[in-house]
């Protein structure tokens, strides 16, 4: 493989170049220019590192290429010095361990989290890329720069068995023609984007820019997308960048209106590979308008489009209230988590959650602080039966509900089997009614977290908190819980007091 001495070299100057544009010259530092070629044998001082100028067989290696191949040899040692390294190293370093697949020293310096170091390594791997004769065991396919517990800053993910540059050259000599490849669309760069302000971070747009540079020969994808911006003018281009069929997780964090809601919806067609959905305080007026109504429905008639959406989680959508029947019907997927927090439903609203396919298995169910005191608990009802054999968590905290709807719902609740974790803090419900609901969780096996509400007769007249009282009737409803069954995890939750935990069982 012959490596290119063009525009797309390793050079000291065009790499300072190259980030003094990006980053100005005052985070630089003194990087010396002349280092790199200090380090070079001395018959090879005239020449690039990696000029492409074959040496003959008589050739000694450069101290440099020593260097670099110590290191490799070495990573125990290599890992812990790599930020007392210089940074001119750097270059021959990242391109001979990204061919030789040393993925823990690749990791380790880009996870150092400079932004010249991560220059470096996008220059390391135009290097690469612009080879039009690729060595037959290149298999690189994915630059991952994605963080998180499974995604450190700085994963390079790429196949095992790399040649060397070394090897590589000597490959691309005997390479036949029918072996040689053209600029394909075949490796993918993963990072996650989190729009926190108007503008991006350093590193975002220095990957962001060398991927439009690139867009013929790699497909930029972002599994997670993060926004906590009002204006989406500001992520237009950024998302016409991306592939977008590559988002699995949306999640809206700001306060969006209805328009801006409308504006993203094109985006949002164009993720067939979403899982997660996640949208809080989407605002609009008091009474819908034609032109809202609108929007709304340039909202809805793109989920059509969302066939893999797993979770739906929607946190105080004033729009939604009168129109959950529309967004449901559009969903195609059967969801599997379903939340509506902080939701004004209305009594139609809830009376179409068991009617449509996407909620039909549901195991996630979230209708925390979504009053329910004056709707009836028939719809709901309905849809804890459909979803009996698949429900594993309910949360009904703060919903105000009252004895009588809960024990309409006794019944449904007690055939979910696979339930592990419900919640009714928050609720209105009398000592009598809490050990019926015990009683109705006799064959639910799986529960391992509950949590309930001070009973009724905890208060006074004057509704304060009776801490005797309350101890004395948490102690009542737990032997009536024993009686049932072995207990896992069972909390009694008041406004004015610590948790009240009893025994495990």
């Amino acid at each position: 493989m012959t490596v290119m001495t063009g525009h797309n070299s390793f050079t000291p100057r065009r790499i300072r170049a190259r980030m003094t544009d990006l980053v100005g010259p005052e985070v630089l530092g003194n990087y010396s220019v002349d280092l790199l070629r200090q380090c070079v044998h001395p018959s090879c001082a005239h020449m690039s590192p990696h000029s492409g100028k074959r040496m003959s067989s008589r050739t000694p290696p450069t101290l440099l290429e020593l260097a670099v191949q110590s290191l490799l040899r070495d990573q125990a040692l290599a890992i812990p010095a790599l930020e007392d390294l210089p940074r001119e190293l750097f270059p021959p370093l990242l391109t001979e361990a990204l061919a030789q697949g040393h993925s823990e020293i690749l990791k380790a310096m880009v996870q150092t989290g400079h932004l010249d170091i991560l220059a470096t390594a996008l220059d390391a791997l135009d290097l690469l890329l612009d080879q039009k004769a690729r060595p037959r065991r290149w298999k690189l396919q994915v630059l991952d720069l994605r963080e998180g517990p499974q995604h450190h800053c700085g994963v390079w993910c790429a196949a095992t068995a790399r040649p060397s540059l070394s090897e590589a050259r000597r490959e691309s000599r005997r390479e036949m023609p029918y072996q040689r490849m053209e600029a394909q669309q075949s490796l993918r760069v993963f990072i996650d984007l989190s729009f926190e302000t108007s503008t991006l971070n350093e590193c975002q747009t220095y990957v962001l820019l060398w991927a439009l540079q690139r867009k013929d020969s790699l497909r930029l994808c972002c599994h997670k997308l993060k926004i906590f911006i009002k204006s989406i003018h500001i992520m237009r281009k950024v998302l016409e960048t991306l592939d977008l069929s590559c988002i699995q997780v949306v999640e809206v964090h700001c306060g969006w209106k209805l328009c801006t809601l409308a504006a993203f919806a094109p985006y949002l067609g164009q993720m067939r590979n979403l899982r997660k959905l996640l949208l809080c305080n989407i605002y609009m007026s008091a009474s819908t308008s034609p032109e809202e109504e609108s929007l709304i429905i340039q909202f809805t008639s793109q989920l059509l489009n969302l066939n893999r959406l797993q979770e739906l989680s929607v946190d105080e959508p004033v729009f939604l209230g009168g129109c959950l029947d529309q967004m449901l019907r559009s969903l195609q997927s059967r969801l599997h988590r379903l939340a509506l927090t902080n939701c004004p439903l209305s009594a139609s609203d809830l009376e179409h959650l068991s009617c449509w396919t996407s909620t039909s298995q549901l195991k996630h169910l979230d209708l925390r602080c979504t009053k329910l005191t004056n709707l009836s608990p028939e719809p709901l009802r309905l849809l804890l039966e459909r979803v009996a054999a698949t429900l594993e968590t309910l949360d009904l905290e703060d919903c105000e509900l009252e004895d009588p709807q809960l024990q309409a719902l006794l019944p449904a609740l007690s055939r979910c089997t696979q339930i592990r974790t419900f919640n009714f803090y928050g609720n209105h419900f009398s000592i009598a009614v809490m050990k019926d609901l015990l009683r109705h969780t006799a064959r639910l096996s799986q529960l391992n977290a509950e949590r309930y509400p001070a009973p009724l007769e905890s208060y006074d007249a004057w509704g304060a908190l009776c801490p005797r009282r309350f101890d004395q009737l948490c102690t009542e409803l737990m032997a009536t819980l024993r009686d049932i069954r072995q207990p896992k995890g069972v909390f009694f939750v008041c406004p004015l007091t610590s948790l009240w935990r009893p025994g495990a069982g």
